[in-house]
């Protein structure tokens, strides 16, 4: 009883010209459609390609300490890194330690530490500050703006 719609489907569409396509597989009785299979791909590639244009692209801005940087230093990077996040742009705030000044790295993660505070109203810490080498990171994302 199923094969005879199927071959009135498959007639009519060989009469109009065009490719009985399958919709939905497991339903019972299965849903096919009768339209123009090369043109259904195009639509759906155009589609994706809209939907891949429209998604968000993350971007990381990146902003330097050294283990003893002063205030003034301090505040002026700080103001950037304000920017950054209102724009929207993920931060990632690292203290590099040059030669012998990697004894100071407590100095270095309180500095990154206090940034993470001061921008509390703009972001939140995504990862705490970790040592790497003779870098120490941390990421700050962006909150979602209401």
């Amino acid at each position: 009883m199923d094969v005879y719609p199927t071959k009135v489907a498959l007639s009519k569409a060989e009469e109009l010209g065009l490719d009985l396509v399958e919709i939905s597989p497991n339903a019972k009785p299965p849903v096919c459609k009768i339209m123009d299979y090369k043109k259904f791909l195009y639509e759906q590639k155009k589609r994706d390609k809209a939907l891949k244009a429209k998604a968000s692209k993350v971007v990381v801005k990146e902003i330097r300490f050294g283990p003893n940087t002063d205030d003034h230093d301090y505040e002026f990077k700080k103001k950037h890194a304000e920017k950054f996040l209102k724009e929207g742009a993920k931060l990632k705030a690292y203290v590099f330690f040059k030669g012998r000044s990697i004894v100071y790295k407590d100095q270095g993660e309180i500095l990154l530490l206090r940034l993470a505070s001061e921008l509390e109203d703009l972001g939140k810490v995504e990862q705490m500050p970790k040592l790497e080498g003779k870098r120490m990171t941390m990421f700050i994302a962006p909150k979602k703006v209401k």
